[in-house]
């Protein structure tokens, strides 16, 4: 069965082509690690709840937007042999691929896929 990665962050509005850079670098090397798809999303319409939100979970600031990314595996165990090749990678280095925005404030989580239609 498939596996997803999922993050959320709050990215400086005005950070967004150094955004699309950062991740473009890291699609490369997911990809390389066995990732099936990589998709990154700029918030477009993405209310703050009274309760909980998207912005709320991140703590998004007025010049900052919600980022929604998702990255698609074959399997978990592709999944976890890729990620530690991922971390291992110099380009996904600080020093040398710079994440623009407040890791800090990263949601990410691993899921099964139950349902792709």
């Amino acid at each position: 069965m498939s596996y997803a990665d999922g993050f959320v962050a709050a990215v400086p509005t005005e950070n967004k082509e150094s955004y699309l850079e950062h991740a473009k670098v890291a699609a490369e090397v997911f990809k390389e690690q066995g990732a099936l798809k990589v998709v990154e999303t700029w918030g477009d319409e993405v209310p703050s709840g009274e309760v909980t939100s998207f912005p709320m979970a991140v703590k998004c600031a007025e010049n900052e937007t919600v980022v929604f990314s998702w990255v698609v595996w074959p399997s978990k165990k592709i999944r976890d042999t890729g990620w530690q090749a991922l971390m291992d990678d110099p380009r996904m280095h600080s020093d040398q691929n710079p994440m623009p925005f407040d890791g800090k404030r990263l949601i990410y989580g691993g899921f099964n896929i139950i349902l792709d239609e």
